[in-house]
């Protein structure tokens, strides 16, 4: 038998009938005219070939075929109506969930970590999963295995869901005692040695030429490409963490995106100035599979970070 040529509802009536054993209480009870649920036992009777409702001295009696589907059926019944029930209300407080973000250590510094400060103390049952994205693929993205990934991207597939989150600036922080700190102008900028510190995405950074050789330098060595200079780079690294322990070197220069420097705003020996060139400023989204855009959780999720990402402004 093929299930699309079966009319489900016919299963409801059969139920009710079991239950009732009289066609006029089974109409009476689902709202039908007598001859309509008539009709319906009739067609019932067409299906399953047999009987299923005999009329006795005693009443209508259900067949043996009858009494041995009835128990299928209040279970097939009960499946369909908790699954096509509404999901319930997610509720952050009473909540148990575990959020995965991919993320770098920039906006785990400046975003995730007031954020969850902001989050776990009134709600004891989430929590959350921060990767880098070394730790994931886009097959993770794409399934819903992660919930979010929160950095800058050239590129992303079109099925992807996106919000932008914050765009920064940059500004260059350095010791006290360094020149540029008394003089930042593009001379002593470019007399400086530098840290460059960088995160990338999932796609290749812009390529820019200093002196050592074609290296992906990303947007602040494009910007001084595009004035034919370079700088000295004495330093690389992939961690913004590192850097106020390398300017407690007053030889060294680094140029970061403005929130992540703000976060060092109170340090005593840092210093904190302009850059003395125009940096295009990036743009950093939350992206998340279809999967998962209408899952009340996910929802949850994505309108507290937007919201609490307003608030982190030159902090």
């Amino acid at each position: 038998m093929n299930i699309r040529n079966v009319d489900l509802n016919l299963l409801v009536y059969l139920n009710v009938l079991l239950e009732e054993r009289s066609v006029s209480k089974a109409a009476n009870k689902l709202a039908l005219t007598q001859p309509a649920m008539s009709n319906a036992l009739n067609r019932l009777r067409e299906l399953f070939n047999d009987p299923l409702l005999v009329r006795t001295a005693n009443g209508m009696v259900p067949t043996q075929k009858a009494s041995g589907l009835k128990a299928d059926i209040t279970a097939l019944l009960a499946l369909a109506e908790q699954i096509t029930q509404k999901d319930e209300e997610f509720d952050p407080s009473h909540h148990q969930q575990t959020f995965r973000i991919v993320t770098n250590d920039y906006i785990e510094a400046c975003l995730l970590t007031p954020f969850l400060l902001s989050i776990i103390a009134q709600c004891p049952g989430i929590n959350f999963d921060i990767l880098t994205p070394g730790d994931i693929n886009l097959a993770d993205m794409e399934q819903g295995n992660i919930d979010l990934a929160i950095n800058r991207f050239s590129v992303l597939p079109k099925s992807f869901h996106q919000a932008s989150v914050w765009r920064d600036n940059f500004c260059c922080v350095s010791h006290i005692e360094h020149p540029y700190a008394h003089q930042p102008d593009l001379a002593n900028y470019l007399a400086a040695e530098h840290i460059w510190v960088n995160r990338p995405g999932w796609q290749t950074e812009n390529t820019a030429t200093n002196k050592s050789g074609n290296q992906h330098l990303g947007w602040v060595d494009e910007a001084l490409w595009q004035l034919e200079q370079t700088r000295k780079i004495r330093v690389y690294s992939r961690h913004y963490a590192v850097v106020d322990y390398l300017l407690r070197d007053a030889q060294l220069l680094a140029t970061l995106p403005r929130r992540q420097a703000m976060l060092l705003k109170h340090h005593p020996s840092l210093c904190i100035t302009s850059v003395p060139f125009q940096i295009v400023p990036i743009e950093i989204k939350m992206i998340w599979s279809p999967l998962l855009q209408h899952n009340q959780a996910h929802q949850w999720l994505r309108r507290q970070l937007l919201e609490f990402a307003k608030t982190i402004v030159d902090r």
